[in-house]
């Protein structure tokens, strides 16, 4: 019973991360948002007796691709222009 509870729970937040991964304006959240997505997909195929597909998942899903999502926001620059556009709007600061 108790596992019927935490798989829904797991499935209504992957719910949640998908529609947050896909509203969210900020580039960079929405890469933290897929990457909960993946570990909790992951965590849902260790329920489900997959330990190989949870294992590819978290490396794959959470891991690899996140990685290569950071590295293209950073060469887009599009890590460097947030940073600098919150620094010019910091109070106190002119």
């Amino acid at each position: 019973m108790i596992v019927k509870i935490i798989m829904l729970l797991l499935v209504l937040f992957l719910i949640v991360c998908a529609l947050g991964a896909g509203f969210t304006k900020n580039l960079l959240v929405s890469i933290v948002i897929f990457m909960s997505y993946s570990l909790v997909m992951s965590i849902i195929w260790m329920f489900l007796s997959a330990p190989d597909l949870a294992i590819t998942e978290a490396a794959v899903g959470a891991g690899v691709t996140s990685v290569l999502f950071f590295a293209t926001l950073r060469r887009i620059n599009a890590i460097d222009a947030r940073d600098r556009k919150e620094e010019k709007h910091e109070p106190g600061k002119e």
